[in-house]
């Protein structure tokens, strides 16, 4: 029989070459091979944990681990993680020992029936008189809450939301609930910006490794393709240290996916809700075809052959072969109307660490899957113009509603062996999907065209992350650690065959004028690979576990390639009467029948292909040093080269090539000033930078938000750098508590700003380096337990957090005559404030949450003259979760979302650019957890 080891890297490597859609199947079955061959254990049991520096956080390793009253025991390897087996089963007391610190002995614990207990012991370096102390096991749990002892130990300014705290929240996605994080917002409901800082200045990992963007306009990551069931904690890293990537300004956002539990675990959770809105009322909706309830466009979406063999229609002329290239295309145009459906969503988990072949192998696997009705009602967009003394009016008014379907599913499987009790191997695995049928309806007056418009779009945008990464962490001899990581990812973003649809009015009604851009068919693709290595060595300099030396190596390639095929059908001869004919009976073959010279088929202005080719290469070096004992110092340097390559191809067949190869040094310093054992003073100084997106540097032009502006990049881009400094006071008073008080600022040299350029016809949106930029704000955060206040509160809990901030931006650039020379950096807020108020019964059974958000006015699209600024106004956003216990290990969860239903606007000026409701969300739901 081939060994553990072999089977691991088989396992490795088939998840490897396995297809995106079989990840998640193959991920369950391989779950349920493994645990069929585990040996259940009815007497004894495993007792499980990690031995930690209670000052650093930092696991011990070789401390001992003895059963009192037996001779079993063990010693704690990496991380401090230890295991013992043939633990009787029943109340034990166990004695924790390690050179340098005082002894512990923990009692009251007790060895279940189900054969596997978890305990973490903390340890305190010893004073000159050794010591030992004893604590209950309740006692021990209850010391450290995980999410605030991770950023109280960290080495940088951190954040941290665990799965408990998602847990009682109503969020649904990573994106969700990390807006309650202090200083980050959303836009789009998707995409961090962190201390105002636009999406470009956050970066996003799994579980440390750089996830590429399934968007083909960013590379920051959309954080609604993270269901929070598949979440074991989200951690943001506001400051920089060299063993980082150094492309982040805001923050290096890293999402982490569930652990390995100590024992067997199950679970499985139903949930059914309605959108105020949609679910029973008269929605649009658009045509469905093939497995979209998956995520999966049906074939019929697909680009037709002969239109892709077509290439640039040059030699097409009307008749014939025109008919037949129309004939190709769905005979789909216009959106339904129809009851809207209540949203529902499914979860499975399992994982645990058995004995397989005489190796601990630990597993989990999980499976979650949502299908959720979405609108935008009473729907506003205006196209805005100067009107002449600075301000803004109506070029053309749309009013109307969208109708979106979203699916929203994951999968992951991660596997781990320990290596004796001083290396293990990880594989992790994640696939995420993500869809959404959209059908938009508009309709209004154009005082460009003196008439009115009926508009109408369909759209199914389907997206994946793929992500397979081994790890190996290695401890040699008492002092030498090595980590190493080879990461897969891949990912793609489909929308295919969406169509655009303009009627005019005329004389007689309404019917369809047969221009350019009035019956448009687009097909468009992006498919990204990044492979990805690291190798990182850690050397413990003398006795204590504080005094470390690290350096490493990174090396990526990523190449993307995004294609948008475009088509405008032109009419030639029908007359007023067939026009008015809806678009299904217009384009159903009646007139495209044998050598019919009725229509033109052309490529649309819009769209064309570019190639991203990324090689990225970094080497670091720091240092951890504690100067006495309350003063320890991270210092050192990370040195980036990156090639960058945009190959771009427009609709009108102009072929550019833009090249970037820049090499940096990023340095940084960190300082830890602990105050005493409940507060520490933090400084921390770092360079970083901020690279041009590749949709940013290729010209070819591309419909912005809303589809009303033409949007190109330029290819005259170059990176932006960026000194950061940051000052934070935090307090833990008790367990589960953190006052903190911050203050940072940061200088851009060549930021690269969202502006509206000059035209000679319609504004253009585009891309430019501003000459610099400055941002500056405090930070507030407070989580309190109200029991201290009074004994009725102390089933109370509260946190508030508050982010006030002011960046100023200098723009330089012949094309961009800034409308306003001294406006923020766009997508920068004034401020962001996040509440809530928690209520947690004695046994932990029954608990409630009521959350507030609100992000104050920002800039989003920056004006030039004469038009003013576009900015997004402040919503106030109110959500509610409660859990509470059904029979047994049945528990029952409601939620409300958006109580308020706050209306989102954008405003030129004083015009509305675009706005719309979105309706309260309630939902029910019921988990099982044995």
């Amino acid at each position: 029989m081939r060994t553990l080891a072999t089977r691991f890297a088989c396992s490795a490597y088939i998840a490897l070459r396995l297809p995106a859609r079989a990840i998640v199947p193959a991920a369950l079955a391989f779950v349920v091979v493994t645990s069929s061959q585990v040996h259940a254990q009815a007497t004894t049991g495993r007792l499980v944990g990690r031995v930690i520096d209670a000052k650093s956080g930092l696991g011990l390793s070789n401390a001992t681990i003895t059963i009192v009253g037996t001779t079993n025991g063990g010693m704690s390897g990496l991380e401090g993680r230890y295991f013992i087996a043939r633990v009787p089963v029943g109340t034990l007391t166990i004695m924790v020992r390690y050179i340098g610190y005082e002894s512990k002995t923990v009692t009251g614990l007790i060895m279940p029936t189900s054969g596997a207990l978890e305990q973490d012991i903390t340890l305190n370096q010893a004073t000159m008189t050794l010591t030992a102390i004893s604590v209950t096991a309740s006692a021990e749990k209850g010391s450290v809450s995980k999410a605030l002892d991770e950023q109280r130990t960290s080495n940088a300014i951190v954040n941290s939301t665990t799965a408990e705290q998602i847990q009682r929240s109503p969020d649904s996605d990573a994106g969700q609930a990390l807006k309650r994080v202090s200083g980050v917002t959303l836009q789009d409901g998707k995409n961090p910006q962190v201390r105002g800082l636009g999406e470009r200045y956050t970066q996003t990992s799994l579980n440390g490794a750089r996830v590429p963007s399934p968007d083909p306009e960013k590379k920051v990551v959309p954080l609604d393709m993270f269901p929070a069931a598949l979440l074991d904690a989200i951690t943001t890293s506001k400051t920089f240290t060299p063993d980082q990537p150094g492309d982040f300004a805001g923050a290096l956002v890293d999402i982490r996916t569930k652990d390995f539990p100590g024992r067997r675990s199950f679970g499985i959770s139903l949930g059914s809700g309605a959108n105020g809105l949609a679910t029973g009322r008269r929605i649009l909706s658009a045509p469905t075809t093939g497995q979209e309830w998956l995520g999966f466009a049906g074939s019929a979406r697909d680009l037709p052959g002969a239109l892709r063999n077509a290439g640039t229609l040059r030699s097409v002329q009307p008749g014939a072969e025109t008919n037949t290239l129309l004939r190709s295309m769905r005979n789909s145009w216009s959106p339904n109307l129809s009851n809207g459906a209540p949203n529902g969503s499914v979860g499975l988990s399992f994982g645990g660490e058995d004995q397989v072949l005489g190796r601990r192998l630990g597993y989990v696997s999980s499976l979650s899957y949502s299908l959720t009705q979405e609108v935008r009602d009473h729907e506003v967009l205006n196209v805005p113009q100067a009107d002449g003394s600075g301000g803004a009016k109506a070029l053309s008014s749309f009013e109307g509603q969208t109708g979106r379907s979203s699916t929203l599913w994951g999968g992951l499987l991660n596997l781990s062996t320990w290596l004796g009790s001083k290396g293990r191997l990880t594989l992790s695995n994640t696939y995420n999907r993500t869809s959404d049928n959209e059908a938009q309806e508009l309709s209004g007056n154009s005082e460009e065209y003196a008439t009115t418009i009926n508009t109408s779009r369909l759209s199914f945008v389907e997206r994946s992350v793929l992500s397979n990464q081994l790890r190996g962490e290695h401890i040699i001899g008492t002092r030498h650690n090595i980590t190493w990581s080879a990461t897969r990812s891949e990912v793609s973003r489909d929308e295919p065959d969406r169509a655009d649809l303009n009627y005019w009015q005329q004389s007689g009604g309404l019917q369809w004028k047969g221009g350019a851009n009035d019956a448009t068919r687009t097909f468009s693709a992006l498919n990204e690979r990044d492979l990805a290595g690291a190798l990182n060595y850690k050397v413990q300099l003398g006795e204590a576990q504080d005094r470390l030396f690290k350096l490493g190596a990174f090396s990526r390639k990523l190449d993307r390639i995004s294609d948008v095929r475009s088509y405008d059908v032109v009419n030639l001869k029908l007359d007023a009467p067939q026009l008015k004919l809806d678009a299904k009976q217009l384009f159903d073959g009646r007139y495209t029948a044998g050598a019919d010279t009725n229509f033109l088929i052309r490529p649309s202005t819009f769209g064309g292909e570019y190639t991203a080719n990324e090689r990225l290469n970094a080497g670091y070096a720091m240092i951890e040093l504690p100067f006495g004992q309350r003063i320890k110092v991270i210092t050192g340097a990370r040195i980036e080269r990156a090639n960058i390559e945009v190959r771009s191809v427009t609709a009108q067949g102009l072929d550019t090539v833009t090249k970037l190869d820049n090499t940096d040094v990023l340095p940084s310093i960190a300082l830890t000033y602990t105050m005493n054992e409940r507060q520490n003073l933090r400084f921390s100084a770092s360079q970083t930078l901020s690279r041009p997106e590749y949709r940013e540097l290729s010209p070819v032009a591309y419909l912005a938000i809303g589809g009303s502006n033409e949007e190109r990049g330029n290819p005259g881009l170059k990176r932006a750098l960026v000194q950061n400094y940051d000052v934070r006071w935090e307090m833990y008073p008790n367990s589960g508590e953190v006052v903190s008080f911050g203050v940072f600022a940061k200088r851009f040299d060549s930021p690269i700003e969202r502006v509206f350029q000059a035209t000679t016809g319609k504004p253009q949106i585009g891309f430019t380096n501003a000459k610099s930029a400055t941002n500056y704000g405090v930070e507030l955060d407070v989580r309190k337990d109200l029991g201290g206040l009074a004994r009725s509160l102390r089933a109370f809990s509260m946190f508030s957090n508050v982010t006030l901030m002011r960046s100023r931006i200098q723009i330089d650039d012949a094309l961009t005559a800034a409308t306003n020379p001294n406006r923020a950096m766009v997508g920068q807020a004034p401020f962001v404030a996040n509440a809530g108020l928690t209520y947690t019964n004695y046994a932990g059974s029954l608990n409630a949450s009521l959350l507030y958000n609100v992000v104050g006015k920002r800039i989003t699209i920056a004006g030039v003259q004469p038009l003013p600024d576009t900015y997004e106004r402040p919503r106030n956003v109110v959500d509610f979760a409660l859990q509470f216990p059904v029979l047994g290990s049945l528990t029952g969860r409601l939620t409300a979302q958006n109580l308020l239903d706050a209306k989102y606007s954008e405003y030129t000026g004083n015009l509305v650019r675009r706005s719309y409701n979105m309706g309260r969300v309630i939902g029910a739901g019921l988990s099982f957890k044995p």
